[in-house]
């Protein structure tokens, strides 16, 4: 699977030295790969204490949390309540709502998280927007089996994962309190109707597989 397919500048993005991993790989270590990022950031562009980088063109709003390991790139805004953990990378002119909860997740330029969104353990590609209230779920908590299964071209993958979000391709819409269940390859340009389920990958494991 080529994240490249989905977000046309992953391959030359500070990204791109991980090209080579699937989606769920990439954001299970996370905090990993960030604090790798950390370590090349020009000083003069970023504030940096305690694994949290901030460029100096962002703004955080007071009672945002943010925990390390996080780059916040330029441009961005990250509004009083948001809560940021587990490892994160925001590229540049992204805009993190209130109540946003952002976990083990990488954000491409222009992608917004209108308010009340919470997405974990997933990449989101360039100008992706999620209206009030829609999630990207990162855990099958319906499942007895919770690993992540994925489809590829009608192959089931094992994964190996708890928890994966989602992979959403560059220009994506999801309207205001629709879901993204875990697994989920999104298209570029898809867009997703308010109050809409997008769970492919579940009908199709059930119908190839039978789990429950």
């Amino acid at each position: 699977m080529s994240i490249t397919s989905y977000i046309e500048t992953f391959a030359y993005s500070p990204l791109s030295r991980w090209n080579s991993l699937e989606p769920w790989e990439l954001t299970t270590s996370a905090s990993q790969y960030v604090r790798e990022l950390l370590g090349s950031l020009p000083n003069h562009e970023f504030i940096i204490s305690n694994e949290i980088a901030v460029h100096v063109s962002a703004t955080i709003e007071n009672g945002a949390i943010l925990k390390g390991p996080i780059i916040i790139g330029p441009n961005c805004f990250v509004a009083s309540s948001a809560y940021i953990r587990g490892g994160n990378w925001l590229e540049a002119d992204c805009i993190l709502g209130p109540g946003v909860e952002l976990k083990s997740s990488f954000l491409f330029g222009g992608t917004k998280l209108a308010h009340f969104n919470f997405v974990g353990d997933s990449i989101l590609g360039r100008d992706v927007n999620l209206e009030a209230g829609s999630i990207i779920a990162n855990y099958r908590n319906e499942y007895i089996n919770k690993e992540i299964h994925v489809i590829r071209t009608n192959e089931l993958i094992h994964t190996g994962v708890q928890k994966f979000g989602a992979l959403i391709g560059d220009h994506c819409r999801i309207g205001a309190n629709a879901v993204i269940a875990p697994g989920s390859l999104m298209l570029p340009k898809t867009l997703l109707k308010r109050l809409s389920l997008f769970d492919d990958e579940r009908v199709k494991i059930e119908k190839m597989q039978g789990l429950n």
